[in-house]
């Protein structure tokens, strides 16, 4: 019997536990929300994303740890994992170049010279959303080949 009243009391401090004070401002959005189906909300939230150019990922928050010296002097920046690459300055090398970024790229012969041309007097952007691994190969190819290169 005092088994079956401490799961009760325990039920009873998880439902507690789990309540969030809405403000009123807000009562009447969430109490809609609350009766979509599961669907309907991930519908929701994709529209949204799109509306907002947002995206609704977990934050992932690190616990703080005691660190001293030169770490702890700036917080750790979550690391990129998608990059663009902009193409600074050709060098030298411009045929070198141009072969790059056609093989980069899949354009052609025209399009690739013409970026890299363009490259001369403003930073061009040579290949947009590449992963990490990717775009780091492509900055090594285009600095093999003279060319400055930043990853944003």
């Amino acid at each position: 019997m005092a088994e079956k009243k401490e799961k009760i009391d325990s039920e009873k401090s998880a439902k507690t536990e789990k309540k969030v004070v809405v403000p009123e401002k807000f009562k009447d959005l969430v109490e809609k929300i609350e009766k979509l189906s599961v669907l309907d909300l991930a519908e929701l939230v994709k529209i949204l994303e799109k509306k907002f150019g947002v995206t609704a990922q977990a934050q992932v928050v690190a616990a703080p740890t005691a660190v001293t010296g030169a770490e702890g002097a700036a917080p750790a920046a979550e690391e990129k994992t998608v990059f663009n690459i902009e193409l600074k300055e050709v060098g030298d090398k411009k045929i070198e170049v141009i072969k790059v970024v056609r093989d980069v790229t899949g354009k052609g012969l025209k399009e690739a010279k013409d970026l890299v041309d363009a490259a001369a007097s403003s930073p061009q952007m040579v290949k947009e959303n590449a992963k990490k691994e990717e775009a780091e190969e492509i900055k090594k190819k285009l600095e093999t080949a003279g060319a400055k290169v930043e990853l944003k």
